[in-house]
C-alpha cells in the first residue's frame, strides 16, 4: 500500500503545481514530474503525444491561458494495481471538472469570459518515482454548450454538468481496505463481461444483477445522463445499440479498483459502423471507432453511479464531422 500512497502524493504534487503555474511554466512543471520518455494519450484534438514540452504546448499550456484561475475540483480520486497487465503497473486516477473563467478561446470555442465547467477524467501510470504515462480524457462539447453552440442534435439523455459521487466518499487519499478494492474488481469485470455478451445491450435481468435499480448513468455531452435500469435502456443502451451496427469490444488498456470505486480507459474500447440516426448522423460503412471511460462506484454487492467520458470529437471525425471547425468557422464569421 505504500507504493499505492506513494504514486497518489506525485500526481497531487504534479496537481498543485500546475494549478499554481504561469501558462509558460507548464513544460518545466511536467518536466519536472514525467519520465524522459513520456507518453500522453488524450481526446481529439491533443491524441497521441509524448514528451513535457509536447504535452505542455498542446495541452495544459492552452488550458491555463484561457481559463483564468484554473481550479481542478475533484470527485474521485483513486490508484489501483492494472488487471491488465497482471496487476504490474500503478495507475492513479482523478476524475471532476477543472473550473475557471473562460476569458480566452480555447480550440476555437469563443471565450464568455464567465465561470466554465470542463469535466474530465485522467489516468497517469507511476514508475520510478515519475509519471511515465497519462491518459486524459474531458468533455469538450459541454465547454462549447456551455459557450451558447448547440454543435448536436438533441440528446437521449439529460444535458447536465453531472455531479460527483452521491456519497460523496470519492475522494481516496489515504488507505483503502484491500478486500474492498478486490470485490469492486471483481463486480466491475463481471458486468463488463455480461455486457459484452450481450452486445452492448443487456436485457433487464443481465443488469439487474450488477446494478442498482435507482443506477445512475453519467453519460457525456452529447448523449446525456440517465436515472434507473428502465430509463438507462431507454435513453441511452437501447439508441445507442439500434443506431450502431457491426459493434466490437477491443479491450481495455487498464482496468483497476480501490475501495468502492473502479473504472477503465480503452484506445479504442470498442468499433463499429454508424447506425442510422446515432447523433443525426446517416447510416455508413465507414469502420469507426469509440475511445472511452468507464468511472465506477459500488454500493453494497452492486453498481450505483457509472461516469462515462467518449471521445465524440474523434469518433465524428472519423465519420467527417469536424465539430471544433464549425465551432471555429462561426466564430469567425
Amino acid at each position: 500500500m505504500a507504493n499505492f500512497q506513494d504514486g497518489k502524493a506525485l500526481v497531487l504534487d504534479c496537481f498543485q503545481a500546475l494549478e499554481d503555474a504561469h501558462p509558460a511554466q507548464a513544460a518545466q512543471v511536467l518536466g519536472r514530474f514525467t519520465s524522459t520518455d513520456y507518453r500522453f494519450r488524450g481526446v481529439h484534438p491533443f491524441n497521441e503525444l509524448h514528451g513535457a514540452e509536447a504535452v505542455a504546448e498542446r495541452v495544459w499550456g492552452p488550458l491555463l491561458t484561457s481559463f483564468t484561475a484554473l481550479q481542478r475540483r475533484q470527485d474521485i480520486f483513486m490508484a489501483g494495481l492494472n488487471q491488465i497487465d497482471g496487476f504490474k503497473s500503478l495507475w492513479v486516477t482523478s476524475m471532476g471538472k477543472f473550473m475557471g473563467l473562460f476569458d480566452a478561446d480555447w480550440l476555437g470555442i469563443p471565450a464568455t469570459g464567465k465561470i466554465a465547467l470542463l469535466p474530465y477524467c485522467e489516468f497517469h501510470r507511476v514508475a520510478g518515482g515519475k509519471i511515465a504515462e497519462s491518459a486524459f480524457f474531458c468533455d469538450i462539447i459541454s465547454v462549447m454548450k456551455q459557450a451558447g453552440r448547440q454543435p448536436l442534435p438533441e440528446q437521449t439523455g439529460a444535458e447536465i454538468v453531472n455531479p460527483g459521487p452521491r456519497t460523496g466518499d470519492g475522494l481516496l487519499f489515504g488507505e483503502q481496505d484491500e478486500g474492498e478494492s478486490q470485490k469492486t474488481l471483481r463486480l466491475i469485470t463481471r458486468m463488463c463481461d455480461a455486457l459484452v455478451a450481450d452486445y452492448l445491450c443487456s436485457p433487464d435481468e443481465v443488469l439487474a444483477r450488477d446494478w442498482h435499480e435507482d443506477m445512475l448513468w453519467f453519460g457525456p455531452s452529447g448523449i446525456g445522463a440517465t436515472y434507473t435500469i428502465s430509463r438507462y435502456q431507454k435513453q441511452h443502451q437501447n439508441p445507442f445499440r439500434q443506431g450502431l451496427n457491426n459493434i466490437e469490444f477491443k479491450g481495455h488498456v487498464l482496468e483497476h479498483a480501490e475501495g468502492r470505486y473502479g473504472g477503465w480507459w480503452g484506445w479504442p474500447n470498442l468499433t463499429m459502423n454508424p447506425g442510422d440516426g446515432f447523433m443525426g448522423l446517416p447510416a455508413s460503412e465507414r469502420p469507426v471507432e469509440m475511445r472511452v471511460v468507464d468511472m465506477y462506484r459500488r454500493c453494497g454487492d452492486k453498481l450505483a453511479e457509472n461516469w462515462v467520458f467518449i471521445d465524440l470529437l474523434h469518433y465524428l471525425k472519423l465519420q467527417g464531422v469536424d465539430l471544433l471547425q464549425r465551432s471555429r468557422s462561426i466564430h469567425n464569421a
